[in-house]
């Protein structure tokens, strides 16, 4: 069995002519739907969620009030933006950051959505990633050399603070070091357990993130999707990430970018249990000191995007349950 998603490359600048917002109309019902609890779709909810945004990440307030006046003020939409008080969704991942200045990642999920967008952006400063939830990134770059990834850091748990990916999206905006976003983490609450990957040209870490913990150091700049606490039996079984991180790492052990795409392209780390969100829709390998990024899949032709030659488009690619043993085919 398999299915086709479909991947949109979308040059938006700094959003203020409103195409951001066209891009984006279709998916906002089912966003606020799965991630927008009712008590947060009021006038209250959305004046909670700016003042809160607004005092962590003032920076980006003023796009945030833009995006929210193209969508037309829906209920909910500021919320959403400013991802605060929203349901958490669980999703797996493995990356790995530093084989020769690279950030490598798989971001598995379900195939709920078949339609994924790759922005390129410049609201404070030239951004390229893979979008959520609107704005928000799962992975990404920007101009000075920076590169974050998340993944799930596999523990329940919520509290008061901000959704990851608006995180993300504010320190590539904010940042242009690691240090400068290890810095900028230590002040922002996160909602849930995380883990980020950061990358620049001259170092790489994977920090853990919880509302119960201080931004913590791994032990080395790789992550799957538990954190410092050992993982139950049951946890593994389901979600294979104690093998998935050392899988990784031995990739990572060779110095070479290329192999470790290879590696990421086949089980254990290419995973295709979608009805779990355990499936991988892609592979990043971000290049973040020449600014490009890859996406791969398995014996399929590679997409290339990057700051000097960013190409609007879209790409239809086959996600296979049980995807194949095969490199990928340059494109």
């Amino acid at each position: 069995m398999s299915r086709d998603v479909v991947f949109h490359a979308v040059e938006v600048g700094d959003g203020g002519d409103g195409g951001w917002a066209r891009s984006v109309a279709d998916e906002l019902p089912g966003l606020l739907d799965r991630w927008v609890p009712q008590e947060m779709r009021t006038r209250e909810g959305a004046e909670a969620a700016r003042e809160q945004f607004g005092e962590y990440m003032p920076e980006l307030l003023p796009t945030l009030d833009m995006l929210a006046a193209q969508a037309g003020g829906a209920p909910g939409v500021v919320p959403l933006l400013a991802m605060v008080g929203l349901n958490s969704p669980f999703a797996g991942c493995t990356q790995i950051g530093g084989v020769e200045g690279t950030l490598l990642r798989n971001y598995d999920w379900d195939l709920g959505e078949r339609s994924h967008a790759i922005v390129s952006s410049a609201l404070l400063r030239p951004v390229i990633g893979k979008t959520e939830g609107l704005w928000g990134l799962l992975d990404g770059m920007n101009d000075a050399g920076l590169a974050v990834s998340l993944t799930y850091g596999g523990r329940s748990l919520a509290g008061p603070g901000f959704g990851i990916p608006v995180v993300v999206r504010y320190l590539l905006e904010t940042c242009a070091t690691v240090r400068q976003a290890f810095v900028a983490l230590g002040r922002i609450p996160v909602a849930t357990a995380q883990n980020l990957t950061l990358v620049d040209r001259d170092q790489a870490v994977t920090v853990h993130l919880a509302p119960d913990i201080p931004p913590t150091l791994a032990e080395d700049a790789c992550a799957a999707n538990h954190q410092h606490l050992p993982v139950p039996e049951e946890q593994e079984r389901g979600t294979r990430t104690q093998q998935r991180l050392a899988a990784i790492r031995a990739a990572g052990a060779s110095g070479d970018p290329d192999a470790v795409v290879r590696a990421l392209l086949r089980p254990p780390l290419h995973q295709a249990d979608f009805e779990n969100g355990l499936g991988t829709l892609y592979t990043a390998a971000y290049r973040p000191a020449e600014g490009s990024v890859t996406y791969h899949w398995p014996g399929q032709e590679s997409w290339k995007q990057s700051f000097d030659g960013f190409s609007p488009g879209s790409r239809k690619v086959v996600v296979a349950r049980g995807a194949p043993d095969l490199a990928p085919r340059d494109g």
